[in-house]
């Protein structure tokens, strides 16, 4: 039986920020300094942690017993280490996507029936990532749905929560959020190529290669920043989050030369770095302009 602290550890804290960044960034594009519905904030953050920490759940219990983590080099996962059992790990993803739609519907019914739809997306594509009979991760289409839920759905979403309205700048701070999410991912997936291949598991680094996977994460990182001054040139305030930058260059450096396993881990933590650091930078900058 695994420990609380191995179900901790299996619901992969370091890659809930990718979670929490674009809530605070939606919610203060939307709202720039005004009256902010704090538990409608409350109600959105929740609805994104659940899940990404569903998210993680499904992804340990798909690729375990498909056999995909037998030989992984990365964090620990709790089907392949035999630490629990597919079934409670199975149960503890639906918990966290019930919970989520819970919250989801809880939202839409004070604010806006439509947000059900936003939510069954977002809930489906989580499943599905390494679920069903064709994963959505195992066909290259890990990265696109990452920028589309933890980008533009969860951004976007939060926004319209606080004003039922997605201005100009939050379309923007879409991308300065889910940009560094894709490049989290794109860590994760170039480490794990070796092993991705034997198992069959063909995600976009394994179609592309090695490295035109490392020059995608960089033109997510360049992404970043020029969203990031496309907003500055409306609020100029928001130059501020090229504060994050500096975050950004150990990372760039470890996913341009590195090969070791432990190097790419430690990207991927410095690019999650980067993510909040930028986005706690530009949802302040957004909430004071």
């Amino acid at each position: 039986m695994a420990t609380p602290k191995e179900w901790v550890q299996g619901a992969r804290p370091r890659t809930l920020g990718a979670a929490i960044a674009p809530v605070i960034v939606g919610t203060t594009g939307a709202t720039l300094g005004r009256f902010l519905y704090g538990w409608r904030f409350a109600g959105a953050l929740f609805v994104s942690l659940a899940l990404q920490i569903g998210v993680n759940y499904a992804n340990d219990y798909s690729d375990g017993v498909r056999g995909t983590d037998a030989n992984r080099r990365g964090p620990l996962r709790l089907t392949a280490s035999g630490l629990a059992t597919p079934i409670a790990v199975k149960r503890a993803a639906q918990i966290s996507f019930v919970l989520a739609g819970a919250a989801g519907l809880w939202l839409s019914l004070v604010v806006d029936w439509k947000l059900l739809i936003l939510g069954a997306f977002c809930i489906a594509a989580g499943a599905l990532y390494t679920g069903g009979p064709k994963p959505l991760g195992y066909l290259g289409l890990g990265e696109v749905m990452v920028l589309a839920c933890f980008g533009f759905a969860a951004t976007a979403g939060s926004a319209y929560v606080q004003s039922k309205h997605v201005n100009p700048t939050v379309w923007v701070s879409c991308l300065v959020v889910g940009l560094p999410a894709v490049a989290i991912l794109l860590c994760n997936n170039v480490r794990d190529i070796p092993t991705d291949r034997v198992s069959g598991k063909k995600t976009l680094a394994v179609r592309i290669g090695d490295q035109r996977a490392r020059w995608l994460y960089m033109a997510c990182i360049a992404g970043t920043v020029l969203g990031i001054i496309v907003i500055g040139a409306k609020h100029s305030v928001a130059f501020v989050a090229l504060a994050g930058v500096p975050f950004a260059v150990k990372p760039a450096r470890l996913m341009l030369r590195a090969q070791d396993p432990p190097s790419l881990v430690k990207a991927l933590v410095g690019t999650a770095t980067f993510q909040i650091v930028s986005s706690a930078f530009l949802a302040a900058a957004l909430w004071t302009s």
